[in-house]
């Protein structure tokens, strides 16, 4: 008889942390599903919420909530860091049965590994706990509708047994997990199927490649799709060969898992450092982590997408709003945050400390966290902690809400707080290049994004003083600060999932990425609203870009501004937004003059450099004030005030 071992966050229960330190644990999609289908298996827990008896208490607390006496037999819980095999040998010692017979399942490849080096067998997802536990092995699974008939639509994969998508690239093609089982299901609803290797202990990411393609001449009379495919495949193979030598010292290497949009799909072994890989050329944003979800397929924003382009006329903004808008987002609210986050002042107003680095590897990163946490707490929002795990780190995304009074739906004001200095040249004692260490090396992300995230905080702190005058939004207003965005998105991944899983009704997202950067001449901001994924979600983004641009007429006048949606948006899948547009919902990122290449750029020089500082010649704190003021006014007049 097997006994089952099952990691908390993210695998089993998406986890909120509130400000006095309790847990809430929401079940994933069909994780009670399948814990009730092993109701007569022992079954167990190897987590790690942190280092304190409190923790592991409150987790404890959580898990019976959740999951109530669904872990009943306390020998098999353990909770304990999962950096080595250790935790998963005192699992195996503790049900009294031989490695073999004992079954991991989690969603982090690392642990995964740790796991096998004790001589468990692993799942990478709940999915897959009764292939693990017969042995069956999951592969990387293409999955594509035939060019010769219509398309069977993404939905068709949702809810088939042993199949776990990861990425929905078009109404023809999804990325996914899937047992041999599974693949038959798929391919009785009408999908060709193509596997590519094991999951084991690997991850999937899309890489793209924004390098020119010259497809042979032998294309020259070739039909058009004919010459798009020759190009798809030529691009994905030459993203997959830079990959691949930058990565050739690594064992085992990663794989290719096909064409992507804009590039390829692979899998890599857990630990090797694919967000570290910069293809030439490559505009922002051109790695993305792909996370599974049996839900992905479903798009629960769609219907509200649909109901917001038809129905939502955007109108002037109040005057009374843009009144307190002018007088709380100023320059120097803005300056004051990024000062605080980026190292120029103390973190916490007449503190010891200064922040050198918010990379996610970076120890700075929790001390900033808690410090926006608390800001936020101070306003008198209700905050949690979306904690995740990324390469053995636990981090948090940071929530604020204040309740809307007429309606259900919630207003999005987000930016990632995270920042990443690996673009500059670093060199040892010796005088020689070496690599960027976030452990040591400078990363103080002014502008990327400490910009955005000052502009979030300006935003809340408008809102409190609105409040505090008597106004009530009839939407709710939710300020997101999301971690870990320079490793893939991987902080917004997973808050839209679980999100999703929720059931959250999210009426528009605003992100905001970079708006700081500003060398001189037009006076410009971007208001990327493309999305890749089909559906309404690409005409409610247009109507809710469409908002932003009328805001900032109201705030911003002697702004160009520049609105590029569809396809063609060079912001497609490269920012926040993009992990709620997987799910269905309107959103928009605006940010400086960085990503829209048909012009001379004026944005910041210092991308992802030690130079991002406050005091760096881009940096204008007038200029972000004003897009910060141009989103604030937006949300705002989105949520009813």
């Amino acid at each position: 008889m097997p006994v089952l071992f099952f990691d908390v966050g993210a695998t089993l229960a998406d986890v909120s942390v509130a400000a006095d330190g309790s847990l809430t644990l929401q079940p994933r999609p069909r994780v009670v599903e399948v814990l009730d289908s092993f109701a007569q298996v022992r079954k167990g827990i190897v987590s790690d919420p942190g280092p304190t008896t409190t923790a592991r208490e409150n987790a404890a607390a959580a898990l019976e909530a959740a999951f109530g006496g669904r872990f009943a037999d306390e020998a098999l819980v353990h909770w304990g860091a999962k950096d080595s095999r250790a935790v998963f040998d005192d699992a195996v010692t503790s049900a009294g049965a031989a490695a073999g017979d004992c079954v991991f399942v989690g969603e982090d490849p690392g642990e995964r590994a740790f796991a096998r080096e004790a001589g468990m067998r692993t799942a990478a997802h709940p999915v897959f706990t009764l292939a693990a536990v017969e042995g069956r092995p999951v592969y990387w699974a293409r999955m594509e509708a035939p060019q010769d008939r219509a398309p069977a639509g993404p939905e068709a994969v949702a809810d088939l047994d042993e199949v776990v998508p990861v990425h929905v690239a078009s109404d023809r093609l999804v990325l996914a997990m899937a047992t041999a089982r599974g693949v038959r299901a798929v391919e009785q609803s009408g999908f060709a199927v193509d596997l590519r290797g094991h999951v084991e202990e690997t991850s999937a990411f899309l890489v793209r490649d924004d390098r020119p393609v010259s497809v042979p001449e032998a294309f020259a009379q070739a039909s058009a799709s004919s010459r798009a495919t020759a190009e798809t495949a030529m691009r994905a193979a030459a993203a997959f060969a830079f990959v691949l030598a930058e990565l050739s010292g690594s064992r085992p290497p990663v794989s290719s898992l096909g064409p992507a949009p804009g590039g390829v799909y692979i899998a890599a072994a857990a630990g090797l450092p694919v967000e570290n890989v910069h293809i030439p050329g490559a505009r922002p944003g051109h790695i993305e982590r792909l996370l599974p979800d049996p839900a992905l397929v479903s798009r629960p924003g769609q219907a509200l997408a649909e109901r917001f382009a038809a129905a939502f006329a955007p109108g002037a903004p109040s005057q009374d709003t843009v009144d307190a808008v002018r007088a709380a987002v100023t320059p120097s609210a803005v300056r004051a945050h990024v000062a605080r986050i980026s190292g120029v002042d103390p973190l916490v107003e007449d503190g010891p400390f200064t922040v050198r680095s918010r990379d996610a590897s970076s120890a700075d990163n929790e001390r900033v966290v808690d410090a926006l946490a608390g800001r936020l707490h101070a306003l008198g929002l209700q905050v949690r902690r979306h904690t995740f795990t990324w390469r053995g780190h636990r981090l948090s995304n940071v929530e604020a809400e204040l309740a809307g009074g007429a309606s259900d739906a919630v207003v999005l004001v987000t930016a990632h707080l995270d920042s990443t200095g690996a673009e500059g040249e670093f060199f040892d004692s010796a005088g020689r290049p070496r690599p960027y260490d976030p452990a040591v090396d400078p990363a103080p992300g002014a502008d990327d994004d400490g910009s955005g995230t000052a502009a979030v905080m300006a935003t809340a702190e408008c809102l409190s003083s609105l409040v505090a005058s008597g106004r009530t939004p009839a939407r709710g207003l939710r300020f997101v600060l999301f971690n870990a965005e320079e490793q893939g998105l991987v902080g917004s991944k997973a808050y839209a999932r679980a999100a999703a899983a929720a059931g959250d009704d999210i009426a528009g997202v605003l992100q905001m990425d970079m708006i700081a950067g500003f060398r001189g001449g037009t006076r410009t901001m971007e208001i990327h609203a493309g999305s890749l994924v089909p559906g309404p979600v690409a005409g409610a983004s247009d109507t809710l870009a469409d908002l932003v641009a009328q805001a900032g007429a109201a705030v911003a006048p002697d702004f160009t501004v520049q609105q590029l949606t569809g396809a063609a948006d060079p912001a497609v899948g490269r920012s926040d937004h993009a992990s709620f547009h997987e799910r269905g919902w309107a959103a928009v990122a605006v940010c400086e003059n960085f990503f829209d290449d048909t012009r001379p750029a004026t944005g910041t020089r210092q991308y992802h450099r030690p130079g991002d500082t406050l005091l760096d010649s881009d940096h204008d704190t007038d200029y972000a004030a004003s897009i910060a003021r141009t989103v604030a006014v937006a949300a705002l007049t989105l949520a009813g005030l």
